[in-house]
């Protein structure tokens, strides 16, 4: 079984546990790398869907420059972004952009990085980057010598938002949306506003 089946037979049964079906996919391939899916599960029982890519795990990420990259050690990830109602036009293509990132840019993908895309993440929105944290879905084990695939939460921001993490840091930008009372869940909701 590849890396990529363990991964979506994991995510299946960590979302049959809720009570929520197999996937739709949505397959974005981009020129010189292989092909991403997203998978999209739900809703569930409060109304979230969850966008979940498929092909980051691929293979290990590492830094480009690092010419005697380990082929089977590092780290490996894939992303997951929860909204709630219905599928926003362009998010899959956000979702998978995001996911190739290591890829194409030689990214590592960790919690409270901030990574920017430059361009509406959908069709109308606000949010210009992800935020990435910790989700709810646990680590995806791997044969040794292999390290696991952490999925990892991708919360939508906005330049604005994306300017205050880089300030402030990540944890800064979480406690102003609790304080704000901010549904990161809502794909319409405003913008925080730390002071």
């Amino acid at each position: 079984m590849s890396v990529l089946d363990e991964v979506r037979a994991h995510l299946s049964a960590h979302f049959a546990r809720r009570g929520v079906a197999e996937p739709d996919t949505a397959s974005v391939t981009f020129l010189g790398t292989q092909a991403y899916d997203v998978l999209r599960f739900g809703p569930d029982d409060d109304g979230v869907i969850h966008y979940v890519s498929l092909g980051c795990s691929r293979e290990p990420m590492t830094d480009p420059t690092d010419f005697a990259a380990d082929p089977v050690r590092g780290p490996r990830a894939e992303v997951v972004v929860a909204l709630r109602g219905s599928t926003p036009e362009g998010l899959s293509r956000s979702v998978a952009v995001l996911a190739a990132t290591p890829a194409v840019e030689g990214l590592v993908l960790t919690p409270d990085a901030l990574v920017d895309l430059g361009a509406p993440l959908w069709r109308g929105a606000p949010f210009t980057a992800f935020l990435l944290g910790r989700s709810d879905i646990e680590d995806v084990p791997l044969a040794a010598p292999q390290d696991p695939v952490a999925i990892l939460s991708a919360v939508p921001i906005t330049p604005t938002e994306a300017a205050w993490v880089r300030l402030k840091g990540a944890q800064a930008m979480r406690d102003a949306w609790l304080t704000d009372g901010v549904d990161v869940l809502d794909p319409t909701r405003r913008a925080a506003s730390p002071s």
